[in-house]
C-alpha cells in the first residue's frame, strides 16, 4: 500500500505495541470481545414462546369406562352395534390454564376416584391445592376461551353432549404382543421342538409364531402345497449388494397394539342418566375396562377455525 494512501488511523495501529506474551493456555483463558466479536453480537430478547404440542379441542370432553358393546334397536327396528361407555365418579376441574399463567388456554381434568395411597405426595398436594377428590387420571383439554370454568367445576355428561351428537373417541388399543417370524428364528428350543415333534408344525401354536407380517401388516401367505416351503413367513427384505441394507419403516415383525388411537366422528345413539352410560355406535380402542377420551368431533369451518 503506498505511503500516501495510508491513514493517521492505520498508522497508529500500525506503531501499537505487541501484547505482552503469556504461557497461559488460549483454551483455558476467557474469550474477549476482541477475540471473538462475532460470539458477543448485541440482538434483543425475543418474547418467551410456550411451545405446546397438543392440538386444539373442539369442545371440553369427558373421560369414561369402556363397558363392552351390545345391539341397540332403534324405533324402526334397526340394529345398530354400540359401545356402551360408563363414568364413574370424577369429571372434574382440577386446574384451569391459561395464557397469562402457563402460555395456553386449558382445562385439566380428573376421573375415578381412588385411595389417598394410591397416589404420589405431590399428585395428592395437586389435587389438595384445587380442593378436589383424589382421582386417577388427569388430563388435559386445549381449548379456545376457559372463563367460564371453574376449579372444582363437575363436568356433567348430559349437559355437555346429546343424542346424534358426534364425538371422537381416543384410547389405547389391545396389546397383542410381539408378532412374527423372527421370534422363531431366535428361539431355538422351538425349532429342535419341531423337528422331534412334526405334530407342532400342523396346530395353530405353531402358526402363532409365524404371523409377523400376516397378522401385523395383513400380509398375504405362500402357497400351502405343491412343494412350496414358504408359507406364512416375511420373504425378502430388499436387495444384496445395491443397497446393501433394509430401507427405514420396512414393514417387519415387532409389538403389535398397545398404542393410542382416535377413532372420529362417532354417533351417540343413547344417553342414559338412570345407569349413567352413553351408547357410541361404532367400536372404540380398548378392551373392556380401559380408559377413553371422549371429546366433541373436529368439524373445520363450524366448531373449528379453517386456519
Amino acid at each position: 500500500m503506498p505511503i500516501a494512501t495510508l491513514s493517521l488511523h492505520s498508522l497508529g495501529c500500525c506503531c501499537q505495541k505487541p501484547p505482552p506474551f503469556s504461557l497461559k493456555s488460549s483454551f483455558l483463558s476467557k474469550p474477549t470481545k476482541t477475540q471473538f466479536s462475532f460470539a458477543f453480537k448485541t440482538t434483543e430478547k425475543r418474547p418467551f414462546s410456550h411451545i405446546v404440542s397438543m392440538s386444539m379441542e373442539a369442545g371440553i370432553g369427558v373421560m369414561g369406562t369402556k363397558l363392552g358393546m351390545m345391539s341397540f334397536f332403534e324405533t324402526d327396528g334397526t340394529v345398530v352395534p354400540v359401545t356402551v361407555v360408563g363414568f364413574r365418579e370424577g369429571n372434574i376441574v382440577t386446574q384451569v390454564k391459561t395464557s397469562a399463567t402457563d402460555g395456553y388456554d386449558a382445562v385439566q381434568v380428573g376421573y375415578r376416584r381412588v385411595r389417598d395411597k394410591k397416589l404420589t405426595k405431590p399428585e395428592l398436594g395437586h389435587l389438595g391445592k384445587a380442593g378436589v377428590i383424589p382421582m386417577r387420571h388427569l388430563q388435559e383439554f386445549r381449548l379456545q376461551s376457559v372463563g367460564e370454568f371453574e376449579t372444582g367445576q363437575k363436568l356433567a355428561v348430559e349437559e355437555i353432549f346429546k343424542e346424534g351428537d358426534l364425538v371422537d373417541v381416543s384410547g389405547t388399543t389391545i396389546g397383542k404382543g410381539f408378532q412374527g417370524f423372527s421370534f422363531l428364528c431366535h428361539n431355538v428350543g422351538l425349532v429342535v421342538l419341531a423337528i422331534q415333534i412334526p405334530q407342532l408344525v400342523e396346530c395353530n401354536i405353531w402358526h402363532n409364531f409365524c404371523t409377523g407380517g400376516i397378522k401385523r401388516h395383513n400380509f398375504k401367505r405362500g402357497q400351502m402345497s405343491h412343494g412350496s416351503k414358504s408359507h406364512r413367513a416375511l420373504g425378502s427384505i430388499g436387495a444384496g449388494t445395491t443397497p446393501g441394507r433394509v430401507y427405514k419403516g420396512k414393514k417387519m415383525p415387532g409389538r403389535m397394539g398397545g398404542s393410542k388411537r382416535k377413532i372420529r366422528k362417532l354417533k351417540i345413539v343413547k344417553i342414559d342418566n338412570e345407569l349413567r352410560v352413553v351408547m357410541i355406535k361404532g367400536a372404540v380402542p380398548g378392551k373392556p375396562g380401559n380408559l377413553l377420551r371422549i371429546t366433541p368431533a373436529k368439524i373445520v369451518g363450524k366448531n373449528i377455525p379453517k386456519s
